[in-house]
């Protein structure tokens, strides 16, 4: 490797690291390099789409073809924008 970072994080965010790092058997560098190659591929990709341009297509429908869209607006609202990551 050319460079070295060094960062800070919170304890309960290294625990995690540390549980993933045995649980997939890679070193927490390897973790780490790979969830910061991801995350750039992904801003990348999708440059600042602003999160109602992500359900768009949900708003303002009388028929949406989601049957409890009503009752259950907010968790398919937050479903949709988990998926769209």
């Amino acid at each position: 490797m050319e460079r070295q970072l060094t960062l800070r994080m919170p304890a309960e965010l290294a625990t995690k690291l540390e549980r993933a790092a045995k649980r997939l058997k890679r070193r927490r560098s390897d973790i780490v390099r790979l969830a910061v190659e991801e995350f750039l591929a992904g801003s990348a990709a999708s440059p600042e789409i602003r999160p109602v341009e992500r359900v768009r297509d949900l708003l303002g429908r009388l028929e949406s073809g989601v049957p409890d869209l009503g009752q259950r607006h907010r968790e398919h609202l937050l479903s949709r924008l988990r998926r769209d990551r």
